[in-house]
């Protein structure tokens, strides 16, 4: 666990990635490129200077050639240290904007080697989030905007709904119940590892009271109660996908092995506007 604060502007991007593999061979390496050029271009009618991120983690693909799981026919550098050059490699146009790059489980399985995702944040000077980190955000003044618990993740996020509507509720739903009692103060609640792309919003429900002699309606906010506490329903809980691909061409890696269905590929972009977040959208790579 890592603690880490940054002062920013009541009006930003906040970039939420991940799972990037780099060494396979299904690494989509167009949609890092894209993410890379979002993150250097307008965003929201924001200027570039406005956008962040946070990594969380499995920055290389991390199986070795005496492993199992490896197969050269799906490994597009299958070296260690290479992998770890390029992992480098990918992040230095972006290294500015990193607020903290997340371990993984592909990497900390080679811990005889060392600290893989360690090593890298040091090459990049950026921040190493260790598995878990919460972040607060203030603005520019030191007060608070809010708080952000981001985890590499753990588990799966699975449903054998066969409507596809029951489907994507139900796995909002295991990734709420994975997340919500981590931190009690939290607004923004991240994980990458299962590579879904999903995004929880807060319950807005409506709800009348009286006010000066008159009936008025309101709906259901994000109240900080005593302690800091936020209500589990008010907050947001997502899933930060990845960029590896299930299929590719005379190639059959282990998602295809194991019979997962396809996912999204992409990453997601938090709006925030005067201090809170207003918006979470997917993009699609």
């Amino acid at each position: 666990m890592e603690l880490l604060s940054y002062n920013l502007p009541l009006d930003w991007n906040l970039f939420l990635f991940g799972d990037d593999h780099e060494g396979a061979a299904l690494r989509h390496d167009d949609g890092w490129k894209q993410l890379v050029d979002m993150m250097h271009s307008e965003y929201g009618g924001l200027p570039a200077s406005r956008n962040y991120g946070v990594d969380h983690g499995d920055v290389i693909e991390a199986i070795q050639t005496d492993d199992y799981r490896y197969d050269h026919h799906e490994t597009k550098e299958a070296l260690t240290l290479d992998q770890i050059y390029q992992a480098i490699k990918n992040r230095d146009p972006i290294k500015k904007k990193i607020l903290c790059v997340i371990d993984g489980n592909h990497p900390a399985k080679l811990h005889r080697f060392g600290k893989i995702t360690a090593h890298i944040c040091k090459e990049l000077r950026v921040p190493f989030g260790t598995w878990s980190a919460k972040l607060t955000y203030n603005d520019n003044k030191g007060k608070l905007q809010f708080k952000h618990y981001a985890t590499h993740g753990f588990g799966s996020i699975t449903s054998t709904a066969d409507d596809p509507q029951r489907q994507r509720t139900n796995m909002k739903l295991a990734l709420k119940r994975k997340l919500k009692k981590k931190f009690g103060d939290t607004l923004l609640n991240t994980m990458g590892h299962t590579h879904k792309l999903l995004v929880c919003s807060p319950s807005e429900e409506l709800f009348i009271v009286d006010k000066e002699n008159e009936l008025r309606q309101y709906y259901t906010g994000a109240p900080v109660r005593k302690h800091g506490f936020i209500p589990y329903d008010y907050r947001w809980y997502c899933n930060t996908g990845s960029f590896l691909k299930l299929y590719g061409e005379s190639i059959s890696g282990y998602a295809e092995r194991a019979g997962y269905d396809p996912i999204e590929l992409g990453f997601l972009v938090a709006k925030i506007r005067g201090g809170t977040i207003t918006e979470i959208v997917k993009e699609i790579v």
